[in-house]
């Protein structure tokens, strides 16, 4: 296994990072979170899990180890790969998760994409003691995917190669958008519509 990988960053997608390790360059999926703390040419380490397929090896990229064991642990509930428990990692960070499900807080699970009422309450019976007790501070109100996504999006964008005045009419072109949404806001989502107004834009 592939534990983590450090070297600098050649490349950022809007859901990988390209990381040159020894004149090799490893693509590592990544939550727009983690992207987001990311700078082409600066230095990284990434705590990493891989998943292997019959037809594919993928290298999943976390800010921090107890991400990826939250990452991993998601994945022992049945229905739950590699891309729903990314994606639930996506929304809300490792405690938030963890506060979820111990408190039974459906609408929190129902706020990932591919994550209904049925799939959240099976979730709830099958994670509540696998992922441990939360290790932070409880979060003031919502996740920080809800409170910061405006930032969130601006940092990622920038850390694409925008000007911060490129991301700061992206973040506006978007933000009906994530309010229509209601709820928590897909950073994902949000990055992929901000992108196209930049493209259509240049």
């Amino acid at each position: 296994m592939i534990a983590f990988v450090s070297g600098t960053v050649a490349a950022l997608a809007p859901d990988a990072a390209v990381v040159e390790v020894g004149g090799v360059g490893m693509a590592v999926q990544c939550t727009p979170n983690t992207l987001s703390t990311l700078r082409v040419g600066q230095p990284v380490r990434l705590a990493t899990s891989l998943v292997v397929r019959e037809d594919s090896l993928t290298l999943y990229g976390f800010a921090d180890d107890d991400e990826r064991q939250v990452f991993e642990l998601l994945q022992t509930a049945s229905g739950v790969g590699p891309r729903l428990a990314q994606a639930m990692l996506a929304v809300h960070t490792p405690d938030a998760l963890r506060r979820a499900i111990a408190g039974g807080d459906e609408k929190a699970l129902t706020a990932v994409p591919g994550i209904g009422k049925k799939g959240a309450q099976k979730l709830l019976l099958e994670l509540k003691d696998r992922l441990g007790e939360p290790v932070g501070a409880p979060a003031a109100g919502a996740s920080p995917a809800a409170q910061g996504w405006r930032d969130q999006l601006h940092a990622a964008l920038v850390g694409l190669g925008y000007t911060a005045r490129e991301a700061d009419e992206a973040v506006a072109a978007v933000a009906p958008q994530a309010e229509a949404a209601g709820g928590t806001p897909q950073v994902g989502r949000l990055l992929k519509a901000a992108l196209q107004t930049l493209n259509r834009a240049r």
